[in-house]
């Protein structure tokens, strides 16, 4: 199925950077990875760094899926606040969460200062603003709760927030701790370094069904070559139902724009800007000085459908920037909208089908694909090193 419809801005302005053949043969691996977008270029990189051989395989051009509709806000927030998750899944495991995001940024900082670009990676503070009077009520127990979890946060009144930032809402939540990326151009250069440790990616090629045995999998492919190997690792986002046999998430869709170069700072501290009505409006800067924003989120019914949505989405989207810092001069370059999955607590799903299993899932649902997918990366390593991590259980698949 298709998850993305428009022109999404990073494949097109990045152009196809790298290559990779479909499977024609058999081959084998210590771990296979299905799914060769950020999340799967994360994992790939992970394990060939610890010396596993690796197989990646995904069923459209690498980072063609959700990676290319994705508009990379790296954040450690949560789109469950962290006053609304702690009820759900108790203190310490809620405050982990948010923890784990928040080093995941610095994760991402430290891979891309070793990659031949910096992947337009820069560290930019995150403003989270109330959409009405009650939410600045809630961002007033917000900030509590995120400085006793140790985040370095800061509460805005609306004198400060518009005389800081320009911006009319009751008050905000200021973190310095964010960044932005391009996730099209960090998923490619992560599978190259990958595949120049050993590792294997093959595109274009769809695993349609996985037998397992006393030494792990086999799996079969609509090529008819077949991958072993000791461990899979499913990284497909919501499409891992297939191999799941139930689903995880509710699939919604976001639209998001990206305008003409405006220059470096479009807003005071070209901050990442976000806000706590749901679905929420989001917007960030590039390193070209463009506008990306997106929203608008509504549950999936067809590609056709989405599609068809796509215009008058970016008309109010358009609409809702202007309002929100009135004055900005903006042409619109880009229109795309893109499926995701969205989980009941906001978390991933990160970990093995069931305790003891070799088949793992590293499904990094909601707005923080990226910086879950991080740490998924690290934790499922780790795993099939024979190293569990404890963290992984806030994220288990049985919850």
């Amino acid at each position: 199925m298709d998850l993305r419809s428009g022109r999404a801005f990073w494949p097109l302005t990045n152009g196809l950077m790298h290559t990779y053949p479909p499977l024609t043969e058999d081959t084998q691996a210590d771990v296979l990875v299905i799914g060769a977008g950020i999340t799967g270029a994360l994992l790939a990189d992970a394990l060939s760094a610890a010396g596993l051989e690796t197989v990646v395989i995904d069923r459209r051009d690498a980072a063609f899926g959700s990676t290319s509709a994705s508009t990379a806000l790296l954040q450690y927030e949560i789109d469950t606040n962290l006053v609304d998750l702690i009820p759900m899944i108790g203190q310490r495991d809620a405050e982990r969460a948010y923890q784990l995001c928040r080093e995941s940024i610095d994760l991402i900082a430290g891979l891309t200062a070793t990659l031949p670009d910096d992947c337009g990676f820069k560290e930019r503070g995150s403003l989270y603003y109330a959409s009405n009077k009650k939410d600045a009520r809630m961002l007033t127990r917000e900030c509590a709760a995120r400085e006793a979890a140790g985040l370095n946060v800061q509460l805005l009144d609306h004198r400060d927030l518009k005389a800081r930032f320009g911006i009319s809402a009751p008050n905000a939540l200021f973190s310095p701790d964010g960044a932005e990326v391009d996730p099209y151009r960090l998923a490619q250069h992560l599978l190259w370094r990958a595949q120049e440790r050993g590792a294997r990616v093959y595109d274009r090629t769809v695993v349609t069904r996985l037998d397992e045995g006393r030494a792990g999998f086999t799996a079969h492919t609509d090529r008819k070559a077949r991958v072993s190997a000791r461990y899979v690792i499913v990284a497909t986002g919501y499409e891992a139902e297939t191999f799941l046999g139930r689903r995880l998430a509710q699939l919604k869709n976001s639209y998001a724009l990206a305008t003409e170069p405006v220059g470096p700072e479009p807003w005071p501290e070209a901050c990442l800007i976000w806000e706590t009505a749901r679905p929420y409006l989001y917007a960030r800067t590039t390193a070209d000085g463009r506008v990306v924003m997106g929203g608008e989120d509504d549950n999936f019914n067809s590609p056709l459908k989405r599609e068809k949505s796509l215009p008058a989405k970016q008309r109010r989207l358009e609409k809702k920037l202007e309002q929100l810092l009135p004055g900005l001069e903006l042409e619109v370059a880009f229109a795309w909208a893109g499926t995701f999955g969205e989980t009941k607590d906001g978390l991933a799903y990160i970990g093995p089908k069931e305790k003891g299993s070799k088949l793992l899932f590293a499904l990094g649902y909601g707005g923080n694909g990226i910086t879950y997918s991080a740490q998924a990366a690290r934790m499922l390593t780790a795993y099939v090193q024979g190293k569990p991590d404890a963290d992984m259980a806030i994220f288990g698949l049985n919850r």
